[in-house]
C-alpha cells in the first residue's frame, strides 16, 4: 500500500461569511514533496491556503495530515502540529525587531529547537545583519525573508506559502526558492505554495495543481511544468 500523504484535502469547500468560494477541492501532498497551486487571480487560492491552515472555517469536506484529521482544530493547533503559513502580503510584526519576529515563530512550536537560529540565520544572513531593526523599516524582500525564518523557527513538516514572489525584486525570488529547495532536499520539508511567476514555479514545484472556480481543474507533473506556454494559460485572464 501507499504511504500515508504528508497532506490530503477531500471535498474541501470554504469561504467568507457563507458565501461559498472553495467548491469542493481534492488534492494531496506526499511527503517531501514541493507542489505549486497555480491559476488566475480570484480563483480561490489564497482562500485555499487560509482554509488550509484555519484561518477560515471549511463548511464541507476534510484535511488530513500524516493521516490525522485536522479540520476541526484552531490555526494554532495546526501550527502545533507542525504546519508553518505565510500570508501573501508577508504579515511581519511591523514594530518588533527582527529577532522579536523571529523568536515569536519559535514559540508557536511550543519548544525550543536547539541551533535553530542559526539555521535561519545561514539560509537569510541578512535577518542576523538587521537583527536589532524594526521589521517595519524593512524592504519587501527583506520582509519575505523574515516572514519565512519565523515560520523555520517553529520546525515545520510542512509550510504553506501564499505568492511568495509578490511584490519583490527577481534575485530575491531566485534566493528564496534554492533555499526552499535546499530545504526539501535536505529536510525533507513539505511546501505548498500559491504562485504567478513562472520562474518560481519552475525553479521550485515537482508538481502543479491547477484551480479555477474554486476547484482543482487539472494536475500537472514536473515535465508539464517546462512547457511555458501551457502554464501561461493556465494563468492568463
Amino acid at each position: 500500500m501507499p504511504d500515508t500523504p504528508l497532506l490530503q484535502v477531500t471535498g474541501l469547500n470554504g469561504g467568507y461569511g457563507g458565501k461559498p468560494v472553495l467548491q469542493g477541492v481534492d488534492f494531496h501532498v506526499n511527503e517531501g514533496e514541493i507542489v505549486a497551486i497555480i491559476g488566475r487571480n480570484g480563483v480561490g487560492k489564497s482562500t485555499l491556503m487560509k482554509t488550509l491552515i484555519g484561518l477560515l472555517p471549511n463548511q464541507r469536506g476534510t484535511v488530513h495530515l500524516r493521516g490525522q484529521q485536522i479540520d476541526n482544530l484552531s490555526a494554532h493547533r495546526r501550527a502545533r502540529l507542525g504546519i508553518g503559513y505565510v500570508p501573501q502580503g508577508r504579515d511581519v510584526f511591523p514594530r518588533m525587531t527582527v529577532l522579536e519576529n523571529l523568536l515569536v515563530g519559535q514559540s508557536i512550536s511550543g519548544r525550543k529547537i536547539d541551533g535553530m537560529l542559526e539555521q535561519v540565520h545561514g539560509h537569510f544572513p541578512i535577518l542576523q545583519e538587521r537583527a536589532s531593526q524594526r521589521a517595519g523599516t524593512l524592504s519587501g524582500g527583506q520582509q519575505q525573508q523574515l516572514a519565512i525564518g519565523r515560520v523555520l523557527m517553529g520546525g515545520p513538516s510542512m509550510v504553506l506559502l501564499d505568492e511568495p514572489s509578490e511584490g519583490i525584486q527577481p534575485n530575491i525570488v531566485q534566493g528564496i526558492a534554492r533555499i526552499m529547495v535546499d530545504l526539501n532536499a535536505r529536510t525533507g520539508l513539505g511546501v505548498v505554495f500559491v504562485e504567478q511567476n513562472l520562474d518560481m514555479i519552475r525553479a521550485m514545484a515537482q508538481r502543479c495543481y491547477v484551480m479555477d472556480k474554486g476547484r482543482i481543474t487539472a494536475s500537472l507533473t514536473r515535465a508539464d511544468l517546462d512547457d511555458q506556454d501551457r502554464l501561461r494559460s493556465y494563468l492568463s485572464v
